[in-house]
């Protein structure tokens, strides 16, 4: 009997369980690799956490030092912008305290020119051509005053120094004075102008001084800005409650995008009319200001270029009934001769007021600055006294206080005759004893007219006992 063949089961046995041994050891090694990297995922994490918490107080002061840095800088521009303020104020304070001494510097030269064309007007002669030669003065010196005034005025815009003098006024009184004024610059160019007035009395609460600046400036514009031979029109139109004041011109006109830039300071439209008239381009910005400050406004309209332009100014009219105002009145009085003190250090104003003044019949001494003016004064006792504030050796506000201190029983009539004019110079002539200023260059006739009242009114006193 033959032996069975040997079995292969338990071979086979061992050979598969080496099998699936290999097999868990492989899988168990790839998942400790998938541990390892899994941990080594989280260590970096761990880490770049670990990191970033390490470094968040150095972020924080880096924070805090950019805004220290920021508000030091801050700082550092409030200071700065200070100092800029400081020194721009300071600045403009330069600019008026310069634009005052400009003021006062141009007008002395125009007082002996005005003074000089008021003695041409009473010399009698046979030359036909002296009125043409007195008015065309006279029309150059008003130009160069309403150029001065302007200059001035633009200063007290800007700092807001403008104080009216408010009063009931009837609009005929501005209104004929602007006309007025204009008219010699019209005629000059053969220009027609006329003005449509209310045929009642129409009042506004306005200063008439500075009304009549605004009119003059808008007519005496729209004469520079007309053609020779053009023509110009002032109508007024009173409604309920404002007055409506147009002032029409067929000159050069404004184009569209210079409407409202004409009220800016310093601007000059290219108008090619008026480019030979001069100008400095700050007057429709006074009269805006002014306009503005009696409670009004001023606009302009134009087709364009060369179509004409129309400027419109609305006050508001008086309320309730009309005011009891007297309408000044003219008259004639009899001329009595005073006996005057001229004190002005400049020779030809001087000597062209005191031979103006003995012209028209008054005795007049004169002296050249402040000292000897107030000896001369105090030993020929006159009976009014002109006197230059900016006098060499005693100005004239210390003559004047001098004058009060000294001279107590029937004073003399104070009349300050300065370049100075602004508010301040008043008040400060006013306070040193001056009972009227004149800004220069004086207005002759107006100036002998006050002279005349003043006669009248010293002669009708009791003389001292």
């Amino acid at each position: 009997m033959s032996n069975p063949p040997p079995s292969k089961a338990p071979a086979d046995a061992g050979g598969e369980d080496l099998r699936m041994r290999e097999e868990r050891l492989r899988a168990g090694e790839e998942d400790l690799a998938r541990r390892e990297v899994a941990f080594a995922r989280r260590e970096a994490e761990f880490d770049a956490k670990s990191d970033a918490a390490m470094t968040q107080p150095s972020q924080s002061e880096e924070r805090a030092r950019q805004v220290r840095d920021a508000n030091e800088r801050l700082v550092i521009a409030s200071m700065n912008a200070q100092q800029l303020a400081e020194a721009a104020e300071e600045a403009n304070a330069r600019k008026d305290d310069f634009l005052a001494m400009l003021s006062h510097e141009l007008r002395n030269p125009l007082a002996p020119i005005r003074n000089a064309a008021a003695i041409l007007a009473r010399i009698e002669g046979g030359e036909p051509r002296l009125p043409w030669i007195r008015n065309l003065i006279e029309q150059q010196v008003e130009q160069m005053s309403l150029l001065l005034d302007d200059l001035l005025d633009v200063a007290r815009v800007r700092s807001g120094k403008i104080v009216l003098k408010k009063r009931p006024v009837a609009v005929h009184e501005f209104l004929e004075r602007a006309i007025e004024s204009c008219r010699p610059l019209a005629e000059s160019r053969s220009q027609q102008l006329t003005a449509a007035l209310p045929a009642q009395p129409v009042f506004v609460d306005g200063d008439p001084a500075r009304l009549t600046q605004v009119f003059s400036n808008l007519l005496n514009n729209a004469a520079k800005y007309t053609r020779d031979g053009g023509t110009i029109r002032l109508s007024v139109e009173p409604s309920e409650t404002a007055l409506i004041a147009r002032v029409k011109d067929n000159g050069s006109g404004l184009a569209p995008e210079a409407l409202e830039r004409v009220f800016g300071l310093f601007s000059q439209e290219d108008r090619s009319l008026a480019h030979a008239q001069g100008g400095l381009g700050i007057g429709l910005t006074v009269v805006r200001r002014l306009v503005e400050l009696h409670g009004g406004t001023v606009t302009v309209t134009s087709d364009g270029l060369n179509c004409g332009s129309e400027f419109v100014v609305t006050l508001p009219l008086l309320k309730g009934p009309e005011p009891a105002v007297a309408v000044p009145r003219v008259e004639a009085v009899p001329r009595r001769s005073l006996r005057i003190a001229v004190i002005e250090d400049n020779r030809d104003s001087n000597d062209s007021l005191s031979t103006l003044l003995r012209i028209v019949g008054h005795e007049v001494v004169s002296a050249f600055d402040g000292v000897s003016g107030l000896a001369l004064v105090l030993a020929e006792r006159p009976q009014l006294v002109l006197c230059d504030i900016g006098l060499p050796g005693m100005d004239g506000l210390a003559v004047a206080a001098r004058l009060r201190k000294e001279w107590c029983d029937s004073p003399p009539v104070l009349v300050a005759l300065t370049g100075y004019g602004q508010a301040e110079d008043r008040a400060r002539a006013e306070a040193a004893g001056f009972e009227l200023h004149l800004t220069k260059p004086v207005d002759t006739d107006l100036m002998i007219a006050m002279i005349d009242r003043h006669a009248e009114r010293l002669h009708m006193q009791p003389p001292v006992p």
